[in-house]
């Protein structure tokens, strides 16, 4: 049990995803002007990543190994995680028409986020076992939406704020994502031993 939060708090916190291994930069600059907004894409990627981790790890270790076929890794995980992304689609579109509005261009998007492609690629790196894949996704994903949620927060608090005319826009952006990456690289420090 203690193995397994340990797991968690460090794919969440201690390597997160966004600030550490900067992947997902995209929706994390892109989604994140409204705090709902950047909270439904974090969730439909958590279960995309979570799912396609699981799906990818199966996929490597049942077929691409056995039939030494390794090579076509990359271009079978994206097909994965392209079925993984139209069916978390169609149930947002059923389930939250008003979220799946709000989301736009970025919830197909998430077929092409490096952060979903990547943490399974990470994993097969590490020869994770199944229930570890699976728990690496969803613990990396849980980070995810996390930051997004954060920062989504503290650009809302800076689109009420006055900030000089240089300023304004991207650049309070990028200031503001880099003051949280050093934030969290304060969490590199735990010891859970």
């Amino acid at each position: 049990m203690s193995e397994l939060l340990l797991l968690l708090l460090t794919t969440a916190l201690i390597n997160n995803v966004v600030l550490v291994k900067f992947l997902g930069l995209c929706p994390f600059m892109g989604v994140t002007k409204k705090l709902d907004t950047a909270f439904g894409l974090g969730l439909a990627t958590t279960f995309v990543i979570t799912m396609a981790s699981g799906a990818c790890w199966m996929l490597e270790n049942w077929i691409l190994i056995p039939f030494d076929i390794s090579y076509l890794r990359i271009l079978m995980y994206i097909l994965v995680i392209a079925a993984v992304v139209q069916f978390v689609e169609m149930v947002v579109k059923k389930m939250a028409p008003e979220l799946y509005q709000a989301l736009g261009v970025y919830l197909p998007l998430i077929t092409t986020n490096c952060a979903v492609l990547g943490l399974p690629l990470i994993s097969a790196q590490e020869k994770h076992t199944l229930f570890h894949a699976i728990m690496f996704g969803f613990g990396s994903s849980v980070g995810f939406t996390l930051v997004l949620a954060m920062f989504a927060g503290m650009r809302e608090r800076l689109a009420l704020a006055r900030i000089p005319g240089a300023f304004s826009g991207a650049p309070i952006g990028f200031v503001t994502a880099s003051l949280l990456a050093l934030a969290f690289m304060g969490f590199s420090g735990l010891n859970f031993n």
